[in-house]
């Protein structure tokens, strides 16, 4: 499905369904300690029903349901939640390709929601108000983050600059160390800040995963026509050849806020 928003890589269109592949080869990267923060303020974890926004191949769900959680997964691309299908076979994980805006779940039916990387994207005066309805009392939305730091790591840096000059539209670069912003929506509909956290780390790649991983970004997979990637993945493979090893680390920082019901 081709995403517009004028908000976004100044409207150039996207679609996620384009790169589901590689998305769902290179895209479940975060490390255990990401996981244990979250079980650390006691979501995701037995006896909880959880839905996760914007689920992708379902990367949350499936490295989280071994701790006990019922998982629903959501996404607006068909292609993603195909590829999340079949990387989830015998879990007991449900998806639905339904837009965040569109989800009809009766009123207290999750204990938590999930959100990583995909809020802004979000109608917010249609989601605050819908999140507020279907989350229980005193449950959670849980909105989640994690981001290479191009300022911190020379590769990484690297590598946006040349999605920059395929891409100039795209807005996805230049991530710094910051609180999450919580649209004012959410405060308005019920909700309160309970808590957030923020902290650096560093992730491992390949070569290959790393190129993987950038080729399946908004600026590259989802949104330049077949050949232009092409052109892209050759250049980006030959400049690591030139500054990276076989194996390093990328800085990154990770993020997250609970947004209570009240």
């Amino acid at each position: 499905m081709e995403i517009t928003d004028k908000n976004i890589d100044s409207g150039k269109a996207f679609d996620w369904g384009r790169t589901s592949s590689d998305y769902a080869k290179y895209r479940d990267i975060y490390p255990q300690e990401f996981y244990d923060r979250i079980l650390e303020w006691g979501l995701c974890g037995s006896g909880q029903k959880v839905l996760d926004l914007g689920t992708g191949t379902g990367v949350i769900p499936r490295n989280m349901v071994r701790y006990g959680a019922q998982w629903i997964g959501a996404d607006i691309s068909p292609e993603q939640i195909e590829q999340a299908k079949l990387l989830s076979q015998g879990s007991g994980i449900e998806y639905t390709a339904c837009p965040t805006e569109k989800l009809t779940f009766p009123d207290d039916t999750f204990d938590t929601v999930t959100a990583c990387q995909c809020y802004w994207y979000f109608d917010h005066k249609t989601t605050a108000p819908m999140l507020h309805r279907i989350i229980k009392k005193n449950g959670s939305f849980l909105i989640l983050y994690m981001a290479w730091l191009p300022g911190e790591d020379a590769v990484a840096d690297a590598s946006e600059k040349l999605v920059l000059k395929y891409n100039p539209t795209w807005s996805g670069g230049g991530e710094t160390f910051h609180p999450l912003f919580i649209p004012e929506e959410y405060i308005e509909n019920g909700f309160e800040l309970a808590r957030h956290i923020e902290y650096r780390l560093d992730v491992p790649f390949t070569r290959e995963s790393w190129n993987g991983r950038m080729k399946a970004c908004r600026g590259i997979g989802a949104s330049l026509s077949a050949e232009e990637v092409m052109a892209w993945e050759k250049e980006h493979m030959a400049l690591l050849e030139d500054i990276a090893p076989e194996e390093f680390t990328i800085r990154h920082f990770a993020a997250m806020a609970e947004l209570k019901k009240v």
